[in-house]
């Protein structure tokens, strides 16, 4: 397949990116990583590189690298994700469990694709000079469904365009998504983490 070779070094290359004795959240070892590396199974490899990327906080890096990766395999929705979770490192994370009104009485009457495309504005507590509720724009990804229809619940990450102004935010908040009139639906936060500052070591290939 083209590009193989290039899928295989930038694996490689997060791989080194992993601290020594780091498990997967399905306990796979990075050792055990680079025998599938050594075996040429790329799409797997990948795989377990993101089940780690669930584990304790990695570089904004090793994210960028798997996304390179994953556009290099044609996996265009896993590199859509990579790119998403790169994103969190820098700007920090915000999840919240989002519940869209029911046909009929929210302004949606079909599902949106959950992977990063739906850029509501959100009111989030925040008021202005006037009294009036002050929006922001974030955009939506849903996780574990490739779409969210009205009157469905999902838990779901978003990537404000203005991230500072959401870390008043704590578990529990109640946020409402708006797609112009009337309300689309609520949220209730489920975390917010800052970004995350890791230093990144030398990561080399395996040889």
């Amino acid at each position: 397949m083209p590009g193989m070779d290039d899928a295989f070094t930038l694996l490689s290359r997060a791989t080194g990116l992993l601290p020594r004795g780091a498990r997967s959240g399905i306990g796979a070892t990075v050792e055990e990583v680079r025998d599938f590396e050594r075996r040429q199974e790329w799409e797997f490899v990948l795989e377990l590189l993101l089940d780690f990327g669930n584990g304790p906080p990695v570089p904004g890096a090793y994210w960028s690298l798997l996304e390179t990766a994953a556009r290099q395999l044609m996996l265009e929705r896993t590199a859509r994700w990579c790119a998403w979770r790169e994103g969190e490192t820098r700007h920090g994370v915000f999840r919240a469990e989002l519940t869209l009104l029911p046909a009929g009485e929210g302004r949606r009457v079909t599902a949106f694709q959950g992977d990063g495309w739906l850029r509501p504005v959100w009111d989030i507590g925040l008021r202005t000079a006037g009294g009036e509720p002050e929006m922001f724009v974030a955009v939506v990804w849903v996780e574990g469904a490739a779409t969210l229809g009205p009157g469905e619940s999902a838990p779901v990450r978003l990537a404000p365009l203005s991230p500072g102004r959401w870390r008043h935010l704590v578990p529990g908040a109640v946020l409402t998504l708006h797609e112009g009139r009337p309300v689309g639906g609520t949220a209730t936060v489920l975390e917010v983490a800052p970004p995350a500052v890791i230093p990144v070591r030398s990561a080399r290939p395996s040889g």
